[in-house]
């Protein structure tokens, strides 16, 4: 198998084409933007503007891959409050670029994953909280709403061109070297400058009440690789952990980790225009087509953040 991951040069990114590499044994290609440096042993890096048409097409026609693993986006959703319209070219036109461009070589049919959010379902109805795929969607930001685009014309290219494309709603996923925009590594990066005595002993937070299903990083590539072999094209995937954590529980986790005394405090800075109470993933789809489930418990992953941030501060 000889696939690409285009979006490679980020967290998921590194982890999955090691994961390809190392434990799959797959001739593995990536893409990144010029600025990241990424190196994963076996694998070649190839710089990529995928809002590029022509570059998108250009490398596809060289390497021509077995499969096209789409990570390349824009996935923070506070900055995509901040720039939404930047969020919307990467998210879903450079979605398009890949798609068209895989269509416009003659002859070319490469399985194609494109990795969307939990976001997408968004505020859910009352008393509800397992999501499974067929869970109406209410996107309730900027981002989410371009992952839904995404999503629909997924399904609708593999219904109109009979191409093989499966997508992916990923909920939270987590791990060392994750960046500190996001809540767990933003806890353990503080933490950590903490414990090096470079800030003050207060954590400031966001909204602690909220719950999110919450899985290592290690874990949803192996998910992506299995649904590349085992997913069935026009379909959407739940990849979590089908368990919904309190933000406030994770935080007391990361402090119950550190010998100081911390005190807490709430950064309106930190608190979104719109707020999701409860995300919880059903992925009983997911384990039927793969026999996937997580395997890496939260303190393992949140004691690795926490060591991965102690190293760097």
């Amino acid at each position: 198998m000889k696939a690409l991951i285009i979006g490679g040069g980020g967290f998921v990114g590194r982890y999955l084409a090691e994961h390809l590499v190392q434990d799959c044994g797959w001739e593995t290609f990536l893409t990144k933007l010029p600025k990241e440096n990424v190196e994963v042993e076996g694998c070649e890096a190839y710089n990529l503007d995928i809002l590029d048409k022509d570059a998108v097409e250009a490398l596809l026609v060289r390497l021509k891959p077995d499969a096209i693993l789409h990570l390349a986006a824009q996935s923070s959703v506070a900055y995509s409050w901040k720039n939404p319209q930047l969020t919307a070219d990467i998210n879903i036109h450079g979605c398009l670029n890949v798609l068209d461009a895989v269509r416009s070589v003659p002859g070319y049919a490469p399985k194609i994953l494109l990795i969307g959010s939990g976001e997408e379902y968004g505020v859910l109805p009352e008393n509800t909280s397992l999501v499974s795929e067929t869970t109406p969607v209410h996107p309730a930001n900027p981002y989410a709403i371009t992952k839904l685009a995404q999503n629909l014309f997924g399904e609708l290219y593999a219904k109109a061109y009979d191409m093989h494309i499966m997508m992916v709603r990923a909920f939270n996923h987590i791990g060392p070297g994750q960046l500190p925009q996001f809540v767990v590594s933003d806890f353990c990066k503080q933490v950590a400058e903490i414990e090096a005595g470079k800030k003050e002993p207060v954590m400031y937070v966001g909204n602690l009440a909220a719950k999110r299903d919450f899985t290592d990083v290690r874990d949803v590539v192996r998910a992506y690789a299995l649904l590349v072999q085992k997913g069935t094209p026009g379909e959407t995937y739940n990849v979590g952990s089908g368990h919904a954590h309190e933000i406030r529980e994770i935080l007391d986790l990361i402090i119950s980790f550190s010998p100081r005394e911390i005190r807490v405090e709430i950064d309106p800075n930190k608190i979104r225009p719109v707020d999701v109470p409860i995300i919880e993933a059903d992925i009983t789809k997911l384990n039927a087509a793969t026999g996937w489930k997580p395997q890496i418990p939260l303190e393992q992953t949140i004691q690795e953040t926490l060591d991965y941030w102690r190293e760097r501060v």
